[in-house]
């Protein structure tokens, strides 16, 4: 099949490499470096998902039509991306890989004859350099549309990326799309203080924010009626008890995370983003959530100071203290 992954990083190469292993014509979407890298080397992919090489063709934007197509670039990238490509895809199925909760409304809007679906990563993989990715955790990819039942059409393109990697088809994708959302909150403090997700965790003081940013998601989510779906073993019943914990009792929640991903050392989206010197898709993870309280006539403010405290290292090229993180938590009004 002739697969199109627009934007080859992390995600996207993985993807592409993992598809075309199993046989499928894969062409990339890159620019830069990496589109260079690719063009002389392919990707190179190790860990979790075994070591591979693949030599998809490598192109600024594409220049035929795909059977299928994985929009894999960032959530601050993806309007931007599709529209670039539509006159080619618009038209063929579409599975957009993105953090966030737009991604696939995105795709909808700028793709009206398309079929589109969404599919959540829980896969970590750092993009090491150019034309190399490493995977840390793997995991399945949860793949659906909509917040009804599992589609025949869903269980097709299931079969399809499943003999790549593992593949889940879910009911009340939008919902799952929410559960995501309070993963992806595991994000912006390693981006903030330039350490591992584990070790974020692992710091008392800076799990006690990364807790409070969750549980404030979860209860922006509730606010805004969302059911939340069904993700690894987080759904609905545990997450709304999750929002009523105590602080301290809502930590085993970022440490069961934790317990996950192992010892290798995962840098998460938002830093690696951080240290290639591009913009963040901060605005789509902590963001949607103080857009979404706005919504919902309520505040989100551990989140909006997060949000801010990226921006704030985006701009100054630096890193700030675990202590300094802490400190701008604990001065917020209430």
């Amino acid at each position: 099949m002739r697969i199109a992954v627009i934007g080859a990083g992390a995600l996207g190469g993985t993807f592409a490499t993992l598809l075309a292993r199993v046989g499928h014509d894969v062409t990339v979407t890159a620019r830069g470096e990496g589109l260079a890298a690719i063009r002389a080397d392919g990707i190179r992919l190790s860990g979790k998902f075994g070591d591979a090489q693949a030599r998809p063709r490598a192109l600024e934007r594409l220049t035929e039509a795909p059977e299928l197509t994985l929009v894999c670039t960032k959530a601050q990238d993806a309007a931007a991306a599709i529209s670039d490509n539509a006159a080619f895809i618009d038209g063929s199925p579409v599975i957009v890989v993105q953090n966030g909760l737009d991604g696939v409304s995105t795709a909808e809007r700028l793709l009206p004859r398309s079929d589109c679906f969404g599919a959540l990563v829980i896969i970590a993989a750092n993009y090491t350099e150019p034309g190399q990715v490493s995977v840390t955790t793997a995991a399945p990819t949860y793949l659906g549309r909509g917040t009804g039942p599992v589609d025949a059409a869903t269980r097709a393109w299931q079969a399809v990326l499943g003999e790549a990697v593992p593949v889940v088809a879910i009911d009340n994708f939008v919902g799952a799309q929410w559960t995501k959302l309070i993963v992806n909150m595991l994000n912006a403090i390693p981006a903030i203080t330039g350490m591992s997700v584990q070790a974020v965790v692992d710091h008392p003081g800076l799990r006690r924010v990364m807790t409070a940013s969750m549980r404030e998601a979860v209860r922006v989510g509730l606010k805004r009626g969302v059911r939340f779906g069904a993700l690894q073993a987080l759904g609905h019943r545990r997450l709304r008890l999750f929002s009523v914990l105590p602080l301290r009792l809502g930590q085993l929640l970022p440490l069961m995370m934790r317990v996950r991903m192992g010892d290798v050392p995962n840098l998460g989206s938002t830093q690696q983003s951080l240290r290639r010197g591009q913009r963040t898709e901060v605005d789509f993870l902590n963001g949607a959530v103080v857009r979404e309280a706005g919504a919902a006539g309520v505040t989100a403010p551990v989140n909006a100071l997060l949000a801010a405290l990226v921006h704030e290292v985006e701009a100054r090229g630096a890193s700030l203290t675990p202590a300094d993180v802490v400190a701008r938590f604990d001065a917020l009004p209430g």
